[in-house]
C-alpha cells in the first residue's frame, strides 16, 4: 500500500477502535440485560433474543464481509461497517420497546460482523511482514482484552448511569474511527467476480442454524427440544449442500485454495479451539466468582484484571519475538501456559483465596495472549495478499464458533455435571449412622435446616463440575501441541510467500 508508513499510526489507530468496538459489544450488553428487561417488561425469552440476534447476524455476516471488500473495496466496507454499526448503536440507545431493541441489534451484528477481520487484514497490508508480529500484538489486544474488560464497563455504566450508555458508549469512538479510516486509508482496488449465491445462502443457513442451536439449547433443554433438533437437521443439511457448492462451483463463495495453503488451514483449526477454551473460561469464571464465592460485580471485575494484564503482556513480548524465535516454540510455550493455568483451575474450591484466583488468570492470560498473536500472524503469513479479507472473514468465523461451542458445551456440562455431583453428595447425607455431624444452620427437623443444607450441597456440586470443565480444557489445550509440528516456518524466521489459489 502506498504512502502506509506515512500514514500508518493514525490507520492503526483507526482500526483498532474499530476492533475494540466490536470486540467489547460481543459482551458488555450481557450485565445490562436485567436492567433492559425490567424496564422493558419483557420475558426471559424475549430478553435470551436480544443477545441471539446479534450473534446470529454477526455469524453470518462474517464471511460475506470478505467477498464484499473484495468486490467493492476494503475501505468503503469498513467505513460503511463503522457506521452502521454506530448509528445502531445509537439506535439501541434509543428504543422504546424490546422489539426494537432486537432489531437494532440485529443491524448492529450484521454491520459490525466485518469489523474485526477487515481490521486485521488492514494492519497485515499497511506492515511490512517483519512488523506482522508487532500489527497482530496490537490487533490481538483489542479483540481478546476487550471482552474481558467489557461486563466491568458494562456494569459501572448500568449501575452509576442507565442501560442506555451501554449503546450511547459506542457513538463517540464510531465517529472518530470512521473519521480516521475515511482521512487516511487507501481504498483497495476491486476485483470483478461473481457472487455464488447458493454457497452464501447454504452457508449462512448452516452458521445461522448453529448459532441458534448453541445460543437456545439450554434454554429448551437441548434434543429434548422439537426445536433444536430442526435446527440441526436445518445445520447439517445447508452444511453439505454448502461442501458440494463450493467443490462444484466455478467461483464458490469459499475459495477451496484457502485451505490448501498448510498454514492456514492448520492455523484455522489451532484458533477454533483457542477460541472454544479463551471464551470458555472467560464465560465460567464471573458466575464462579459471583454466584459461589459472592463478589460483587465489580469485585468480580477486579479479581480477573490480571487476566487481561497478562494478555498484554504476553502480546507485546510475542510482538517483539515473532521473527527471531521459531514461532511454533511461542505458540506451544503459550499452549504450555494455558494448560498449567487450567490445571492450576482445576483446584478451585469455595474457600479460594482470591490470590489463587489472580495468579491463575494472570497465567491463563499470558498463555493465551502469546499463542493468539503468534498463531494469527503464523495463519497468514504465507496466504497471498489479495486473498486476506476473505482469509481473515474465515479466521474470525471459526474462532467465533469455536466461542460459541465452547460457552454452550461447557454450560451444558456443567448443569449435568451439577445434577450428578449434588445427587452423589446427597446419597452420603442421611439423618441416622452418618458420620458427617451436622451444625446450625443444618438440621434434618426444619424446613429452613433442609434448605441450607441443600445449598451447600449444590454449591459444592457446582464447584466440582466447574472443575470438570476446567480438567476437559486442560486436556483440549495439551491435545494441540502435536499440532505444531504441522506449521511451516522458515528456519526461526515468517517470511511472506505469495502461493497461487485456484
Amino acid at each position: 500500500m502506498e504512502n502506509a508508513s506515512v500514514h500508518r499510526v493514525p490507520i492503526t489507530i483507526s482500526v483498532t477502535l474499530a476492533t475494540v468496538l466490536q470486540a467489547v459489544d460481543m459482551t458488555i450488553a450481557n450485565v445490562a440485560l436485567p436492567r433492559i428487561g425490567g424496564s422493558m417488561s419483557a420475558t426471559l425469552e424475549q430478553m435470551d433474543w436480544v443477545l441471539t440476534s446479534y450473534i446470529v447476524a454477526a455469524a453470518i455476516m462474517t464471511p460475506l464481509s470478505g467477498w464484499l471488500a473484495g468486490r467493492y473495496g476494503r475501505k468503503r466496507v469498513l467505513v460503511l461497517s463503522v457506521i452502521g454499526f454506530t448509528v445502531s448503536s445509537m439506535l439501541c440507545g434509543m428504543a422504546q420497546s424490546i422489539d426494537q431493541i432486537v432489531l437494532f441489534r440485529l443491524l448492529q451484528g450484521a454491520s459490525g460482523a466485518g469489523l474485526v477481520p477487515l481490521s486485521q487484514a488492514v494492519l497485515l497490508d499497511i506492515n511490512p511482514p517483519e512488523r506482522h508480529g508487532r500489527a497482530m500484538a496490537l490487533w490481538g489486544q483489542g479483540v481478546v482484552i476487550g471482552p474481558m474488560l467489557a461486563p466491568v464497563l458494562g456494569g459501572w455504566l448500568t449501575d452509576n448511569y442507565s442501560w442506555r450508555w451501554v449503546f450511547y458508549i459506542n457513538v463517540p469512538f464510531g465517529i472518530l474511527a470512521a473519521i480516521g479510516l475515511m482521512t487516511y486509508l487507501r481504498e483497495t482496488e476491486p476485483r470483478r467476480s461473481s457472487f455464488d449465491f447458493l454457497g452464501f445462502g447454504a452457508l449462512s443457513l448452516a452458521v445461522g442454524a448453529l448459532q441458534l442451536l448453541l445460543d437456545r439449547g439450554e434454554l429448551k433443554d437441548w434434543f429434548a427440544s422439537p426445536e433444536i433438533w430442526i435446527e440441526a437437521g436445518v445445520m447439517a443439511a445447508a452444511f453439505w449442500v454448502f461442501m458440494v457448492q463450493t467443490v462444484m462451483a466455478r467461483e464458490p463463495f469459499v475459495s477451496p485454495g484457502l485451505f490448501r495453503d498448510r498454514n492456514f488451514a492448520v492455523g484455522n483449526f489451532l484458533i477454533f479451539v483457542v477460541g472454544v477454551v479463551l471464551f470458555a473460561t472467560l464465560a465460567l469464571l464471573p458466575p464462579i466468582l459471583e454466584d459461589l464465592l459472592g463478589y460483587p460485580v465489580t469485585t468480580s471485575g477486579i479479581a480477573m484484571a490480571p487476566r487481561g494484564f497478562g494478555s498484554f503482556v504476553a502480546m507485546t513480548i510475542a510482538g517483539r519475538l515473532i521473527g527471531r524465535v521459531d514461532s511454533r516454540l511461542l505458540i506451544g510455550a503459550g499452549l504450555a501456559t494455558t494448560a498449567a493455568s487450567l490445571l492450576i483451575m482445576c483446584g478451585y474450591s469455595t474457600q479460594m483465596p482470591q490470590g489463587l484466583i489472580w495468579s491463575s488468570t494472570f497465567l491463563q492470560g499470558l498463555g493465551t495472549g502469546m499463542a493468539y498473536v503468534t498463531l494469527t500472524t503464523v495463519t497468514f503469513a504465507t496466504l497471498a495478499t489479495q486473498h486476506r479479507s476473505e482469509g481473515t472473514s474465515m479466521f474470525n468465523l471459526l474462532r467465533n464458533i469455536g466461542s460459541s461451542i465452547g460457552i454452550a458445551g461447557t454450560s451444558a456440562l456443567l448443569t449435568r455435571n451439577t445434577q450428578i455431583v449434588h445427587e452423589r453428595l446427597a446419597a452420603h447425607i442421611v439423618p441416622y449412622g452418618s458420620q458427617i455431624r451436622l451444625h446450625a444452620p443444618f438440621s434434618f427437623n426444619s424446613a429452613a435446616g433442609l434448605t441450607a443444607l441443600n445449598d451447600a450441597v449444590t454449591r459444592q456440586a457446582q464447584m466440582i463440575a466447574y472443575n470438570d470443565d476446567f480438567k476437559l480444557m486442560f486436556l483440549m489445550t495439551l491435545a494441540l501441541l502435536p499440532l505444531l509440528l504441522l506449521l511451516r516456518t522458515k528456519g526461526a524466521h515468517l517470511e511472506e510467500e505469495s502461493v497461487v489459489l485456484d
